[in-house]
């Protein structure tokens, strides 16, 4: 039996439904050149990456914001006390986790780009209305109910990217949303210093409430802009329909299945197989360490930074070098990752370095005006650590195949990214403070064991990859072959273990390499 008579026996073992739909993708993915391709990607990238990496900006900044709002007066306006200011962040996350799966279940249950953004836009009205408060009773409300709105975004905009890119793109496109935070924040931190500014002219003014008016009235916006441009490619109005059959061509190289959201079937094998992979632990355990620290600077970076003996205002402007350094790194692995196989992990585990050793330094230095900025240049290069997180959730659209199974993928990834923000909220104790010591120390012990954990699950992904190979071998199935195949079979929602021409852990670009790990 010869190497195509071998796929035509494997393929027949699906449904005949699937065999038809086999042969159809065949046929789609085949009928378009390079130049087209190319021709949609850059159109893609001109309507959705500026529109991604300003919203997905909005969320971490308007989900942040009360760590600065908090340096100016938002904790005596409003009479906190103890860690009340800490839950205003547990609380957001407590949400945040219980309402991610239904979200979830409603981005692939319904239009994709419609449920992003109304979300959008009612979070936005609750950011707003956090201007209003005036206790804790009100403003815990308010976050809870900011969670509960934000939660689907992050993971929703990843399955977006996972529609439109194929394999090898993907880590690129997600770092360019991701980066959103760091480019925002530039503006941002730049307009509520000058709101911040008008507190000093005026003691009556409370410039904290006025940057909620500023950042919900913009999230709104933002909103308003998806409900325009945002979705799937079979959602969108930009693309005609020829342009939308290009698109879904384009993706079939993934082995992850189309881009169509509306199915109502959930896949109780598919859910059995996604608990018993180990993958989902790693996945897991990973979002969780890396939270820790990330939940932690959110609510505390401007608070310590403080406590090194600057201004409010002048932490503003010295958040702008430390964003426009995320920028740039972001670019530097993003543009790695996409240039150089095999790096992706070796980044991951690069990128936390950094990190341990600013928060060592902010650790071990006294509060003393002579170490003010060395400590602050160790609060500089915690910005690293963010990229183990991100690329980590850029392994779940680029290797996870079967629409249940990444959805529980993806679920499982942001509920743990849920539980490390709130438990790196909860280690910082009033009764620490100024100093946070040990919650500082237990950033970088999170940070330590999240490379451990990186390099286990590298590794495991390497063994698999290497027994697919010798598995195909034995076969006497060729390189073009399989690519061909998985591709296909990928299409009819099949998972990535149950297509037997794709590794569980490596997806193939059409340049034959492997993905996973790079």
């Amino acid at each position: 039996m010869n190497s195509s008579e071998k796929i035509e026996f494997v393929e027949a073992q699906f449904s005949h439904q699937d065999s038809t739909n086999i042969r159809q993708s065949r046929e789609l993915s085949s009928h378009y050149t390079d130049e087209e391709y190319n021709c949609l990607k850059r159109k893609v990238d001109k309507y959705l990456l500026p529109l991604m990496w300003f919203c997905h900006g909005l969320q971490q900044v308007d989900k942040g914001c009360v760590g600065t709002q908090a340096t100016f007066g938002l904790r005596e306006d409003t009479g906190l006390v103890g860690q009340q200011f800490a839950w205003l962040t547990t609380i957001f996350y407590i949400t945040y986790l219980c309402f991610e799966l239904p979200s979830m279940i409603l981005l692939q249950r319904y239009s994709m780009g419609r449920v992003l953004s109304l979300f959008i836009i009612c979070w936005g009205c609750i950011v707003l209305c956090i201007g209003f408060a005036q206790n804790f009773a009100q403003l815990v409300t308010l976050r809870a109910l900011q969670g509960i709105f934000e939660c689907c975004i992050s993971p929703g905009f990843l399955l977006v990217v996972g529609t439109w890119y194929t394999t090898r793109e993907h880590p690129s496109r997600a770092l360019v949303f991701q980066s959103g935070y760091a480019g925002m924040s530039v503006i941002t931190d730049s307009i509520m210093y000058g709101i911040g500014t008008i507190s000093y002219k005026n003691s009556d003014f409370e410039a904290w409430r006025y940057m909620s008016f500023f950042l919900g009235g913009l999230t709104i916006l933002a909103g308003i802009l998806c409900l325009l441009f945002l979705g799937t490619p079979s959602e969108v109005r930009w693309l005609s329909a020829e342009e939308k059959k290009v698109a879904t061509a384009r993706v079939l190289a993934n082995y992850t299945g189309h881009d169509r959201t509306g199915f109502k079937e959930w896949k109780w094998d598919q859910a059995k197989e996604c608990i018993t992979d180990p993958t989902l632990w790693f996945a897991g355990v990973n979002a969780v360490l890396g939270a820790v620290p990330n939940g932690a600077l959110t609510s505390f970076s401007g608070i310590l930074t403080t406590t090194f003996g600057f201004t409010n205002l002048q932490v503003l402007i010295l958040n702008i070098p430390k964003y426009a350094a995320s920028v740039l790194y972001f670019v530097l692995v993003g543009g790695l990752a996409t240039r150089k196989k095999n790096i992706r992990m070796w980044l991951m585990m690069f990128s936390n370095v950094p990190a341990i050793v600013g928060f060592l330094i902010m650790a071990i230095l006294p509060n003393e005006p002579q170490h003010k900025w060395a400590k602050w240049s160790g609060h500089f290069i915690t910005c690293t650590f963010i990229i183990s997180t991100f690329f980590a959730w850029s392994l779940v659209p680029s290797n996870m195949a079967g629409r249940t199974k990444r959805t529980i993928m993806s679920t499982v990834t942001f509920v743990g990214y849920c539980a490390g923000n709130m438990i790196g909220t909860q280690v910082f104790q009033a009764r620490d403070a100024p100093r946070y010591i040990p919650g500082i120390i237990a950033c970088a012990v999170c940070l330590s064991a999240q490379i451990v954990v990186i390099f286990l699950w590298r590794h495991l992904f390497v063994m698999r990859n290497k027994r697919t190979d010798t598995r195909m071998s034995e076969l006497g199935i060729s390189e073009e072959d399989r690519i061909k195949a998985g591709k296909e079979i990928g299409e009819q929602d099949c998972t990535d273990l149950k297509n037997p021409f794709v590794s569980f852990a490596a997806i193939m670009n059409s340049h034959n390499t492997w993905l996973i790990i790079d």
